[in-house]
């Protein structure tokens, strides 16, 4: 893939930025995850789509979770930020479809919650962060939700969380 291709779309894309995008989008190309499917932006190497399907034996299986993944042109530096467009019940997914873990979160956590090797660093990427997205549908964190409704649902009757999820997925 070249990345001469892409334009910066304004917002001045670095180099490195598009260098280190164009390579892992290559790698996922070559080695792709597990029932997951990116798509670049043809004018905006910052700007994929994605295809989720849901794990295997988690209440998501079955359905299937389109998104967006919006990188800075600071990327390495700075974490993309992943959103669905589908609908998806979760606790650390916000009502918006934008995802909360601590992977996509920069800097130092002031609320002492995440240690800082939990936090975004630039060893991560794509497929480790599509890796713990996939891990957090299969095991939810409710102590640290980004939808309340999901999350107490998710607490306190799982059989209508996973009755809600599948509600939805129809």
């Amino acid at each position: 893939m070249d990345q001469n291709q892409y334009k910066s779309g304004g917002g001045g894309i670095s180099s490195a930025a598009s260098l280190r995008l164009s390579r892992e989008y290559a790698k996922l190309k070559t080695d792709p995850i597990d029932n997951v499917t990116f798509q670049v932006d043809e004018n905006n190497i910052l700007n994929w789509t994605f295809t989720l399907l849901g794990p295997h034996e988690s209440p998501y299986e079955g359905g299937q979770y389109n998104g967006i993944i919006k990188f800075p042109s600071e990327y390495p530096n700075k974490p993309p930020m992943v959103k669905f467009t589908s609908k998806i019940f979760h606790p650390n997914v916000h009502e918006d479809g934008k995802v909360c873990i601590s992977i996509l979160h920069e800097g130092n956590d002031v609320t002492g919650y995440e240690h800082e090797l939990e936090r975004w660093r630039q060893i991560q990427n794509v497929r480790t962060v599509f890796l713990s997205i996939i891990s957090l549908l299969n095991d939810p964190n409710p102590e640290s939700a980004a939808n309340i409704d999901a999350a107490k649902l998710f607490r306190e009757d799982l059989k209508s969380y996973y009755l809600k999820i599948r509600k939805d997925m129809e």
